[in-house]
């Protein structure tokens, strides 16, 4: 795992919780964003127009997609300028959920657009349309180098925030279902099959559901508060109970703020009665370095307290 740097302060005060570990990261992708958003927008107005003069429904739904994708780099790009918005007394930890928005708003925008492209494409069954086979072929031949391009763009960071792999995944699917659309043309020209278009825009609905699923289950589960994927409560868990002096760790919660960011809170119930600040500061460096988490709030009590939020049904 990699090791970002930490910053803050510990405050041994009693039960005070204590956060350490804050993590910022720039925006390192404003330049991928901007050049993905130019060219993939200017290919959907190319798509579309050639898919109409073509009469061509895989252009068109392809184009639709691409436009999504667009409009969901755009969330993107904007939701990671609201993710560092400072606190204010009404949003206490900024506008950082607003990625995990993004990737939610991005993935329920792409499957309205699932269902406008087979609902079309089975209404071509009925009525098929002849298409032009070899603007099909060199417009889709475009597409597969600029989503190709654009994936690159993102290949990078896909492993560390649900936005960028969103845009990789996407991308690299347009590149794959452009490439469908190609071999779909040549496939025309040879058998003069007029089906084969609508039955390619059902494909494409295929893997656009496919590359989709993911998306929402992780960005809903984020928006639920649910512990981000790849942290093992369990091993959190077994880590501060072999604190020094540690006997039973309750109330622990781990939850994303944003799709980058995640935080915890734990009380921790010690043989001794003594704030360690060195401990706390040991413990969040340790969180951040071994699980990745940033935002660290741990409350240490003693074994005759008896907190109300002990039992693990309480929240």
């Amino acid at each position: 795992m990699s090791n970002p740097k930490t910053s803050g302060h510990d405050t041994c005060v009693g039960h005070t919780h204590n956060k350490v570990g804050h993590t910022h990261a720039p925006d390192r992708f404003g330049g991928a964003f901007v050049l993905g958003i130019t060219l993939n927008l200017g290919f959907v107005i190319l798509e579309a127009a050639y898919g109409i003069f073509a009469g061509s429904l895989a252009l068109i739904a392809d184009a639709g997609h691409n436009l999504g994708d667009v409009l969901g780099l755009v969330l993107a790009w904007s939701a990671t300028f609201l993710s560092r918005t400072a606190p204010t007394e009404r949003h206490t930890y900024g506008l950082r959920s607003s990625s995990i928005l993004a990737a939610l708003f991005n993935a329920i925008f792409l499957f309205i657009t699932v269902g406008a492209i087979a609902w079309e494409a089975i209404r071509r069954f009925g009525e098929p349309i002849s298409v032009a086979a070899p603007i099909i072929i060199w417009v889709s031949a475009i597409g597969i180098v600029i989503n190709g391009v654009t994936a690159l763009l993102f290949m990078r960071g896909r492993k560390r925030d649900l936005n960028i792999q969103a845009a990789f995944i996407h991308m690299a699917s347009d590149a794959g279902v452009s490439l469908g659309v190609v071999i779909a043309g040549f496939l025309i020209i040879a058998t003069g099959w007029q089906w084969l278009d609508p039955a390619i825009s059902l494909v494409i609905a295929g893997v656009i559901t496919w590359g989709t699923w993911g998306l929402l289950r992780d960005s809903i589960n984020l928006a639920l508060h649910a512990v981000p994927r790849g942290i093992n409560v369990s091993e959190v868990r077994q880590y501060l109970s072999a604190l020094p002096h540690v006997k039973e760790v309750h109330d622990l919660h781990v939850w994303p703020m944003s799709t980058t960011e995640t935080a915890l809170t734990a009380h921790l119930v010690r043989d001794i009665d003594a704030c360690d600040c060195a401990l706390l500061e040991r413990a969040a460096q340790d969180l951040n370095v071994m699980f990745e988490i940033q935002h660290a709030t741990i409350q240490f009590e003693t074994m005759d307290h008896r907190c109300h939020l002990a039992p693990e049904e309480k929240v």
